[in-house]
Formats: structure tokens, C-alpha cells, sequence
């Protein structure tokens, strides 16, 4: 059982989220969810002790409600920040495996959100950083450190090209390399995850973006070689 009176929202306030949590469960009114998105969730992604008290009654509204979906994703998404209620997280385990169940579900049924619910449902696995900056590969481009020489190197995988380079701010993306793909057969962890899900699904394009993203790459100032994702990682991992 909550206890709201502890359960403070975004404004301070502990007696609205629960009211608002009960008008979402008789009717679905566009008002009451853009008052409960206000209040669960900051700018800045920033989340209180009412957003993971919400969390597992959003859930079981996921299901039937692309609203409670997105506002639990949400929530979700934001759980790597510094909110300091580790102990309402921890509770919300069971919430969080029954939602990876309906986010699963929805992607197999190929809807017009697919990559909003994929990145979702790739928080729900707690790989916060991916959720965070994965896109469709139309346009996309990811910063990262050569480990070897410390410069900065522009990983471009998308209409573009599929490139390493160095950014200039006046010329563009100069001294352009060609990007080396992880073959799929070699993909191990998160990456072979996210491939597997986006090849099920009949995602070509996400799936063909994934295996460079998780391949590898030359800098264009010292030509050594450098793993995408682990670079990537190394530096936007959040620390929990």
C-alpha cells in the first residue's frame, strides 16, 4: 500500500497524483494525463517519490492506454537521474518486468511509434544511455573520444552515410572513413538484443544501423580502431 502522504510530486504537492490516477482509470481524458505528465515528470527529466509511487498503476493502465505507456516509459527513461528514491525503484520491479511484457508485446505489433516504445522498452533492460540516443537510423550521428589520441570523432549512420569523421564547424564532416559493421553472427549482449528485436520485427533499416553501431571505426587522426558502443558507453554510461 502507498502512502501518498509521502509520495510528493514535481510541485510538492501529495494529494493530487493520486486523484488524477484515479479519474485515468475510469476515462481516458486527455486533461487529466497532460496534468499527471506535469506533475510526474520535470523538465529536464526530472523525476519525485509520486513518479515511481505512479508507476506501477500506469502499468496495468499500458496495456489499454498509449498515454499510461508513454507516461510510464517516461518515467522509466528517466530512473538513471539522480532522484534519490533508489528504494521506490527497487519497488517497482515486479511493475517493471509485467511492463517489459507489454512493451514487447506492442513492438510485435508493428505500430506507427515503434522507435519511441523501442527505446522503452531498451530502459526497461536498464541500458539508459541507448534509450536515451538511439534514433531510426534516417539521421544519426553519435559523439565519441578516440581512445588512442583523445579527439573527438563523429560517428554518422544514417541518409548521410555510415562514416567516422572529424566535425569542423565551417567545413563540415571532413576526413571521412568508412564505418566497419559488426557482423550479426558476433553480436553479443545488449547489441544482440536490440539487433534480434529490431530483425524480428521485420526493422531492416534499425537492424542494419545497429550492427554498425555496434561495429567499429577508424579515427580519422590516428587511424587506429576503435569499438563504437564500448567508446560510446564508456562515456555516457550513467552511473547507478
Amino acid at each position: 500500500m502507498v502512502n501518498w502522504a509521502q509520495m510528493y510530486d514535481c510541485h510538492g504537492d501529495v494529494g493530487r497524483v493520486p486523484e488524477l490516477l484515479a479519474l485515468a482509470e475510469l476515462e481516458d481524458d486527455a486533461e487529466v494525463w497532460d496534468e499527471l505528465g506535469y506533475r510526474l515528470i520535470l523538465e529536464h527529466d526530472l523525476v519525485f517519490p509520486a513518479s515511481f509511487a505512479a508507476l506501477p498503476r500506469l502499468v496495468r493502465l499500458a496495456s489499454r492506454s498509449a498515454r499510461a505507456r508513454g507516461l510510464a516509459g517516461a518515467i522509466v527513461r528517466c530512473a538513471a537521474g539522480g532522484h534519490g528514491c533508489d528504494d521506490l525503484l527497487a519497488g517497482c520491479a515486479e511493475a517493471i518486468v509485467e511492463f517489459r511484457e507489454v512493451l514487447d508485446r506492442h513492438l510485435r505489433s508493428g505500430p506507427t511509434d515503434y522507435i519511441a516504445v523501442f527505446r522503452d522498452l531498451i530502459a526497461v533492460e536498464g541500458h539508459y544511455h541507448w534509450s536515451a540516443v538511439l534514433g531510426d537510423f534516417s539521421d544519426d550521428f553519435y559523439q565519441v573520444a578516440c581512445p588512442h589520441c583523445a579527439v573527438e570523432v563523429t560517428i554518422a549512420i544514417g541518409g548521410y552515410g555510415r562514416y567516422s569523421a572529424i566535425r569542423d564547424w565551417n567545413l563540415g564532416d571532413v576526413d571521412r572513413c568508412d564505418l566497419r559493421p559488426a557482423s550479426p553472427e558476433r553480436l553479443s549482449g545488449i547489441g544482440r538484443w536490440m539487433h534480434e528485436t529490431a530483425v524480428r520485427d521485420g526493422k531492416a533499416v534499425l537492424a542494419d544501423g545497429i550492427t554498425h553501431l555496434f561495429g567499429q571505426a577508424e579515427c580519422p587522426r590516428c587511424a587506429s580502431v576503435l569499438n563504437i558502443a564500448d567508446e560510446y558507453s564508456a562515456s555516457n554510461r550513467p552511473l547507478m
